[in-house]
């Protein structure tokens, strides 16, 4: 299956990027000629990280009948100093908000995303050292 995007530039350094799906603005920093209306371009590496990845749990926390009053995740990124600059350290932590959790059922629902259905999580494998925590917030 091909997946395909178009970049529009919209002037100076700020572009739309257009999916099936919808639509996503991406800038620069203002150091750089940015305005800071979008996302810059590693952020947005970040942002498919923790998003396929919270996809994936949420749909796995339903189906296992372990919901939890809300949950994030974080993503803490480590970038080279050297160009081209990429993240040779990612660290995702899941947060869990609730009561009562059902943390075998969290655990393996988190587990599943990260080993076997996250195809973002797999792709930053190939150039990063990438590890994950579950924290659990009671309220």
């Amino acid at each position: 299956m091909t997946n395909k995007i178009e970049v529009s530039w919209k002037g100076q350094m700020l572009f739309e990027s257009v999916a099936p799906e919808g639509s996503v603005m991406i800038d620069a920093a203002e150091e750089v000629g940015g305005q800071g209306k979008g996302l810059r371009p590693k952020a947005m590496m970040l942002t498919s990280l923790a998003g396929c990845t919270a996809m994936d749990v949420a749909s796995l926390l339903k189906k296992m009948r372990a919901e939890v009053d809300d949950f994030k995740i974080e993503v803490q990124a480590n970038l080279t100093d050297e160009h081209p600059k990429f993240y040779d350290k990612v660290h995702v932590i899941y947060k869990f908000y609730g009561s009562d959790f059902k943390k075998d059922k969290i655990e393996k629902s988190v587990n599943l995303s990260v080993e076997r259905y996250c195809g973002v999580f797999e792709m930053f494998r190939q150039f990063s050292d990438i590890s994950h925590e579950i924290v659990y917030i009671e309220q």
